[in-house]
């Protein structure tokens, strides 16, 4: 018993050296990566070989003497030790070929994520990446891959989140993406993906960002997709889609943020549930062919910050209250853009846009059949930036009050019937970079504090009944204009010799004024004008030869 006894205590004795060993070796050989036989190794030297360039030197880790779980971008498991979990390589200009180099993706079957984005991989996707069994999340975003995507990428059964977005695939969306029913985002938008949206995208119950934006599909939405009740973002925008909009689409889709299905060739009404998705912040639905009057019970959006309905035919109605539902509007308030330009709206322009969200910068129902005055109230919303109300039918004078909104930067009014004088106090618009009063019944001089905006870059109140002489102002030494157009007035006077201090204007247009005098050698020095009308004016015949240059 005390032979046994001292043999089982030298055996104590050793334990701990052993244990020692074992530790210091796995330590060793993990750090050095000696040994090392692992299939997720063999995998990622094949993906390093396969890197034609790495500008940053992402991969000089990757190295023999350094065990792969530590290399740059490669996280390992702490369950399944050694076995490699995700590769985030996000963003570092790497350049290689999928179709030279197929790499052995099948060999990382622990991976969960792949993050690859915004690199240069080229080449076809690779149907071995669908080995990946455990794969929850795979961007491939902005790459340069291209072929079709497999129908493989449906067995994937535990995806979350797919990136294929801003490549370069064709053909179909696979059908077999319906089989995904864990997840949660399909992000195909900028590819040239064509055909039908698949009917079986409408069983993945859980999606909330559906992006497809910036194809060429074509078709109908499917029926399907409005069973996607948890989806918080739609955007199809610029394709080929036709056909209506569901009208229970708010009822459907009640958790909706982004609504986006601009530029397509969508027809029929702008759906009244809208209202009901009263979480949605982007409606954007421009460049259609919808027709009809534009719901009233939009204000019910209290989150609304961004609404386009621009480029369709809305409006025509003989009631002549199409812009009625800007007044349901001023509940919105968190509102920044308002657009409806290019449709057939009728009406006055009702007061109560004054009472819009002070929070809105953008205001445009250009193109459209609004007639009434400018209201002076408009000078309210002291955030707005942009205000168009182009090619319609407006009368009476512009108020000279707009001059408060200080942080306006571009004010088009041109195509209208307004009269009266160009105010002073757009002079106070320091911020303002582009004018357009051209095409209306203005009269009086131009005022020549105009000039004094740093940022002026666009002024144009051609066609109109302006009189007087150009300010020399214009042509001063800080003057930022790149776009002149005074035409088709009634100004006189000389063409200061200042215009030569205009050393980046691009555009010049004095024709058909009464304009006289010597045509200044100084216009010589506009070295970046591109175009210049001085013609139906009473400048002396003799062009001087500085001008010749030009």
């Amino acid at each position: 018993m005390e032979v046994v006894c001292s043999n089982i205590n030298g055996v104590r004795s050793i334990i701990p050296m052993i244990m020692l060993c074992v530790i210091f070796w796995t330590t060793f050989s993990r750090s050095t990566g000696i040994n090392s036989t692992s299939t997720d190794r063999l995998a990622l030297m094949a993906f390093k070989h396969g890197i034609n360039r790495d500008p940053l030197g992402v991969l000089s880790s990757w190295k023999d003497s350094i065990h792969y779980c530590r290399w740059t971008g490669v996280n390992c498991s702490h369950k399944h030790i050694d076995r490699v979990t995700s590769l985030i390589l996000r963003s570092y200009g790497l350049v290689a070929s999928m179709m030279k180099y197929p790499w052995s993706w099948g060999g990382l079957f622990r991976l969960r994520v792949l993050e690859l984005s915004n690199n240069s991989f080229e080449g076809t996707f690779l149907i071995n990446l669908t080995k990946c069994s455990d794969l929850l999340y795979l961007h491939l975003i902005n790459n340069k891959l291209q072929g079709k995507i497999p129908a493989q990428v449906g067995f994937l059964s535990k995806l979350q989140i797919l990136g294929l977005s801003k490549n370069y695939f064709t053909g179909s969306i696979p059908a077999s993406l319906g089989n995904l029913s864990s997840l949660l985002q399909l992000n195909l938008l900028k590819n040239n993906l064509e055909g039908r949206i698949p009917e079986e995208l409408g069983r993945i119950t859980n999606l909330t960002r559906l992006d497809l934006k910036y194809n060429k599909l074509t078709g109908t939405i499917p029926y399907s997709l409005y069973n996607l009740s948890a989806l918080l973002a739609f955007d199809f925008m610029s394709n080929q889609l036709s056909g209506t909009v569901h009208p229970d689409i708010g009822l459907a889709f009640p958790r909706l943020i982004e609504l986006t299905i601009a530029y397509n060739r969508f027809t029929g009404p702008i759906p009244v549930s809208l209202s009901n998705a009263c979480n949605l912040v982007t409606i954007q639905f421009q460049g259609n062919h919808f027709i009809g009057k534009v719901p009233r019970d939009l204000g019910m959006l209290d989150n609304a910050q961004f609404i386009s309905m621009a480029g369709n035919q809305l409006g025509g109605s003989t009631t002549g209250d199409d812009l009625s539902f800007i007044l349901s509007l001023v509940s919105c308030t968190q509102l920044q853009y308002l657009i409806f330009e290019d449709n057939s709206l009728p009406g006055s322009l009702p007061s109560t846009i004054a009472n819009l969200s002070t929070q809105i910068l953008f205001i445009d129902f250009g193109k459209n059949q609004i007639h009434g005055t400018v209201p002076s109230a408009i000078a309210n919303l002291e955030n707005l930036q942009i205000f168009v109300m182009a090619d319609n039918q407006l009368t009476g004078n512009i108020p000279p009050i707009i001059g408060k909104l200080h942080k306006l930067r571009a004010f088009e009014l041109f195509g209208n019937e307004l009269s009266g004088r160009i105010p002073y106090s757009l002079g106070n618009l320091t911020l303002l970079s582009s004018l357009y009063l051209h095409e209306n019944n203005l009269f009086g001089e131009i005022p020549p504090n105009l000039a004094t905006s740093q940022n002026l870059l666009y002024l144009t109140v051609s066609n109109n009944n302006l009189n007087g002489s150009i300010p020399k102002e214009f042509f001063g030494l800080s003057c930022s204009l790149l776009f002149l157009y005074f035409s088709d007035n009634a100004l006189t006077g000389l063409l200061p010799l200042e215009v030569g201090n205009m050393m980046n204007l691009v555009a010049l247009n004095l024709s058909n004024n009464r304009l006289s005098g010597a045509l200044p050698d100084t216009l010589a020095k506009c070295l970046m004008i591109e175009y210049l009308r001085l013609d139906r004016n009473f400048f002396h015949e003799e062009i001087p030869t500085a001008l010749q240059t030009l």
